[in-house]
């Protein structure tokens, strides 16, 4: 049984993916400093606690557990926060992923697979983004997500350490068995605000920016499930196990929805009104982020089976109406 080590595996992304590497046959081990992970979303593997900035910490682990791969999603990833603090964000997610990278490639761990996101290409209104496209990052959590695509890719030329880069769009939704979901603290994400503001949690869901150049005037986003996600990343896991070397691929349906779109499927599917307030833009917001990629398909057979909105919000609310992790 093959061993993957996966880097903020106490995390939303993270923790789904250990449970779709278990189903898979895999053991997933959750490397974890915490931060903003939980440790009750630690249930399909081993669990290490340690920090990205600490070699000898990731030195020590790769050592007892050997895996065969790395998944690594561990990052800060707050875009309004990069803007703010951009040195935490080059600190962490540069240097913690340069020290891992350079830890795997010394324990001779080759296959990597990375995620990424599509705010590295930035504010790109009416142009289909697919992999080729180029990359203009506007806030300082898309350049630190770019520049350690740049480092896997001169490891890759220097080394040999084959690696596959997810970018993906906007992540939703929650395992259907509600086992792990999706709760950040605070929390940024646009579903589990608007749950909350249903369930009473918080006031309003604060929509920020109506005058954009769209249909209703909010942002426009690719919205794509956790499971489909993550299952992804297993398919490009097997991706390197059968030597097709490195690749790029962008996961995202090719749909876009608005703030708004996303407000009136959520009080359809909760049957419920959700209270909203108005705010301004906030700096480093994209006005439209679609795929127009279907490479991850046709090459990976990656097929998306949960990622329309009802769906993606039926599973975020069942996961929302049985409670939170504990620290």
């Amino acid at each position: 049984m093959a061993t993957v080590l996966v880097t903020g595996g106490a995390g939303y992304i993270g923790s789904h993916a250990c449970k779709a590497l278990a189903q898979a046959g895999y053991t997933p081990v959750t490397f974890d400093n915490l931060s903003t992970g939980w440790q009750d979303a630690v249930r399909f593997g081993p669990f290490e606690q340690g920090d990205l900035l600490d070699r000898a910490c990731i030195d020590e682990v790769l050592a007892r557990h050997r895996p065969d791969a790395i998944m690594h999603f561990a990052a800060f990833s707050q875009v309004g926060e990069s803007m703010q603090n951009p040195g935490k964000y080059w600190r962490n997610n540069v240097w913690g992923s340069q020290n891992l990278i350079e830890a795997a490639v010394d324990a001779g761990c080759m296959d990597f697979v990375f995620s990424s996101t599509c705010a590295t290409y930035g504010d790109q209104d009416n142009v289909v983004l697919d992999e080729n496209s180029e990359q203009h990052p506007m806030n300082s959590y898309g350049a630190s997500k770019r520049a350690i695509e740049d480092i896997l890719k001169d490891f890759g030329a220097a080394y040999g350490l084959n690696h596959v880069i997810f970018r993906y769009f906007n992540v939703a939704g929650a395992d259907p068995d509600a086992e792990v979901g999706e709760f950040h603290h605070p929390e940024t994400h646009l579903i589990p605000l608007m749950l909350d503001a249903i369930d009473g949690k918080r006031d309003a869901l604060t929509i920020f920016g109506t005058d954009y150049d769209t249909p209703d005037g909010t942002c426009i986003r690719d919205y794509v499930h956790v499971c489909d996600l993550v299952d992804a990343h297993v398919l490009g896991l097997k991706w390197l196990e059968g030597g097709k070397g490195s690749k790029v691929f962008n996961l995202g349906t090719g749909s876009g929805f608005s703030v708004r779109e996303v407000v009136n499927h959520s009080a359809a599917v909760t049957n419920q009104k959700v209270p909203i307030v108005e705010g301004d833009r906030r700096p480093g917001d994209c006005t439209r982020l679609v795929s127009g990629s279907t490479r991850a398909e046709t090459e990976l057979g990656w097929q998306p089976k949960r990622s329309d909105l009802p769906t993606m919000i039926a599973d975020a609310w069942r996961w929302h109406r049985l409670g939170h992790y504990e620290k």
